[in-house]
């Protein structure tokens, strides 16, 4: 496979929905860009499942993606970034760009007095990945975690703005708003989706940092460095791939994305990686 080549398509995975807030970001960043995107929602979510288990799950979505001969992936999944990135990168020859260092750098920026929250899914909180990651590039920070798993679920339900989702919101967030944080990385991709009533919790001396937004800034300077940024005159085409539920993941889709999103199918994922290999 040739994954040098302008055109290919940028590939991206979560374990749901989460991951298009950073779809939306890549096109924001890069419009011209063809996009593969790979939710696999027969197994959301990832936060609750072991390591092992997470990395394998990875390991079969990159190998999706790669079939679709992506130039680049991006684990669009808290979770998968925080535990199956270095195995990601040994085991395919694909430049691979996680959620965990980009979204650390821009709280780093953004941060005034040092004390950053960090709120995710019990696997990426348990790992320590953001406090890891924030402590290597400043250890003078102060850094406050926070799981909320409940989050995942609300959001796939669509329940962005719901009246319970607010009550599960200010149950989460009242121990971070209490550490007199000034920055709060959204953990885990499909926060974003909520970003409106995590915003309305923590109130507006609280900079939210969307780790979409950052990575697809890291995904636009490699591409920039490399010359491999795609140079057609054309919007890109964006292609979408589900392993459960095409018609709830549409409905949402859409309604976050603002548009109609015709190039929707449900793969067998076994079966996928059986033919192709």
């Amino acid at each position: 496979m040739n994954f040098m080549n302008k055109s290919n398509p940028i590939g991206v995975f979560d374990s749901g929905i989460g991951g298009l807030t950073v779809v939306k970001q890549l096109k924001q960043f890069l419009p011209k860009e063809n996009i593969v995107y790979f939710g696999d929602t027969a197994r959301v979510p990832y936060g609750t499942k072991s390591n092992s288990t997470v990395i394998e799950y990875a390991i079969q979505d990159a190998r999706f993606l790669i079939n679709k001969n992506v130039k680049l992936i991006v684990v669009a999944c808290n979770t998968a970034s925080s535990v199956a990135l270095d195995v990601l990168r040994e085991k395919f020859g694909v430049p691979i760009i996680g959620m965990i260092t980009p979204g650390a750098n821009l709280a780093l920026e953004k941060t005034k007095n040092n004390r950053i929250g960090v709120i995710g899914t019990e696997a990426t909180i348990s790992n320590a990945a953001y406090s890891k990651e924030l402590l290597k590039l400043n250890d003078k920070v102060k850094v406050y975690e926070k799981a909320c798993p409940l989050f995942v679920p609300l959001a796939e339900e669509g329940w962005l703005e719901h009246k319970a989702t607010k009550l599960i919101a200010k149950e989460y967030l009242s121990e971070l708003k209490e550490k007199n944080i000034d920055t709060l990385i959204l953990g885990c991709t499909h926060y974003p989706l909520l970003k409106n009533v995590i915003g309305e919790v923590m109130g507006e001396g609280v900079e939210l940092i969307d780790s979409g937004t950052a990575a697809a800034i890291v995904v636009e300077d490699y591409l920039r460095a490399k010359s491999l940024l795609n140079d057609s005159s054309v919007e890109g085409n964006d292609l979408f791939f589900v392993s459960d539920m095409p018609g709830k993941f549409k409905f949402i889709a859409e309604r976050f994305l603002g548009k109609k999103l015709p190039n929707i199918r449900k793969i067998d994922l076994d079966e996928e990686l059986s033919f192709k290999n």
